[in-house]
């Protein structure tokens, strides 16, 4: 290309970019850039957008992880606490070091000192003192509910000192006690198993998050819970957006009969218990991963309809619209190639708000025994798995209840900062 078209050129584009009052180019900007723009500002939306990414690379590498298998059962590891230093086997024999010692101690077989007689029986001097009746002679006549408060107190503080005698090792094992924790030493040490082709000592893991009720790794339930739970949030709520933003659409740009019988298809639909639905649908065809998708996903797109056909209006009789028809473009262009790219902006934010809604419903249907079913894992299905033994076991409940709270807060977080960015007339300036 010679100089003088190339002059020419950069003339013509100089002649068509747009100038300001002081004949300075202005550099123009889209919606979205804009948008992000204003997302950088709000610091507590990008928080949750790295979460967000942090969770979803998470879920997506989860096959590669170096973690155990979420399915692996381990019998001999279970309900075995978190540890980031004890190895499992470690874990076994104090086991099962306590156990005997505790069975030995209720049968006697302690070493008492003399500082565990004189507590008991200062203990047993002070309940004296304190339930004894002043009236009586001695403590000669004390009642049945005087004598039963004292003995209480006695078997409360021998049961405490018993306690610590087990702690301090001061209990007598038979030969067939010690001949059993031989045994089992003897297993953790030389027990192998082979897994992924690949023999490994199985007692020498070590489980961070702990293990559940079949010896399973916590660690790995958890992320594939989250797998499975944000593939359901993402799922549904994208799902039920494009049936809303197919019927709001059509019911907003046609109008007429057509968006009659929509919205009032939509109001019987509202007027339905949602949840009861649901279960309804789950419980007649049974539980499977794909209808619940499909369950949750058919009564989810009545707001997007509303929201959708709302913005539809306001935009079918805007100049651009009426360009595209008066060059001969039919309906259905116009509303999916001109008004529907127009309403994203709302569409991505009511997307990244419904995914929590669905991730929450899951976990209640899971709670009910409706949701995921094993072997697969949600963190649902975690939670109501974990709740009977709560008070025994609270790491199988804690671990994924507080990565379900901080994924449900980061997106919550990040779609109210995705709607101030896309709303540049937001009273929450940014």
């Amino acid at each position: 290309m010679s100089n003088n078209e190339t002059n020419k050129k950069s003339r013509l584009q100089e002649g068509l970019q747009a100038t300001n009052e002081f004949n300075q180019p202005v550099k123009g900007t889209s919606l979205y850039k804009d948008a992000w723009r204003r997302l950088k500002k709000n610091k507590m939306a990008i928080a949750g957008l790295v979460i967000v990414i942090i969770y979803s690379l998470l879920s997506l590498f989860a096959p590669i992880l170096p973690i155990y298998s979420y399915k692996e059962q381990q019998m001999d590891h279970i309900h075995l606490p978190p540890s980031f230093g004890q190895t499992a086997g470690e874990q076994m024999m104090e086991r099962k070091i306590t156990e005997l010692t505790t069975l030995a101690a209720k049968e006697g077989r302690v070493e008492w000192t003399k500082e565990d007689e004189q507590h008991i029986e200062q203990a047993v001097e002070e309940a004296r003192e304190k339930f004894t009746d002043p009236s009586s002679a001695g403590g000669e006549s004390l009642t049945r509910k005087e004598k039963d408060a004292i003995a209480d107190v006695e078997r409360q503080i021998t049961r405490e000192r018993r306690d610590i005698a087990v702690q301090e090792g001061r209990v007598n094992l038979n030969e067939e006690e010690k001949a059993e924790l031989e045994a089992l030493r003897e297993r953790i040490a030389n027990e192998t198993e082979i897994i992924d082709g690949e023999e490994e000592k199985i007692h020498e893991r070590t489980y961070l998050f702990g293990t559940d009720y079949l010896g399973r790794d916590m660690v790995a339930r958890t992320i594939w819970g989250g797998q499975m739970s944000i593939a359901i949030g993402l799922i549904g709520g994208i799902t039920s957006v494009f049936i809303g933003l197919f019927f709001g659409a059509i019911a907003g740009y046609v109008g007429g009969k057509t968006d009659y019988i929509i919205m009032r298809i939509v109001d019987i639909m509202y007027s339905m218990p949602y949840m009861m639905l649901v279960i309804i649908l789950m419980a007649l065809f049974g539980r499977s991963i794909i209808l619940m998708f499909l369950a949750l996903s058919l009564v989810s797109w009545l707001t997007v309809a509303r929201v959708v056909r709302g913005q539809i209006i306001s935009l079918k009789n805007s100049e651009y619209v009426e360009a595209a028809r008066s060059m001969g473009a039919g309906s259905a262009r116009i509303i999916f190639r001109h008004l529907v790219p127009n309403t994203f902006g709302i569409i991505i934010v009511y997307t990244t708000l419904r995914i929590p809604v669905f991730i929450q419903m899951e976990a209640f249907l899971s709670f009910l025994g409706l949701g995921i079913s094993a072997p697969y894992a949600s963190w649902g299905s975690l939670i109501g798995d974990a709740v009977e033994g709560m008070r025994a076991y609270p790491w199988r409940l804690f671990f994924p209840a507080v990565a379900m709270t901080i994924f449900l807060f980061a997106m919550n977080f990040l779609g109210d900062g995705l709607r101030d960015a896309f709303d540049p007339q937001s009273k929450n300036k940014l």
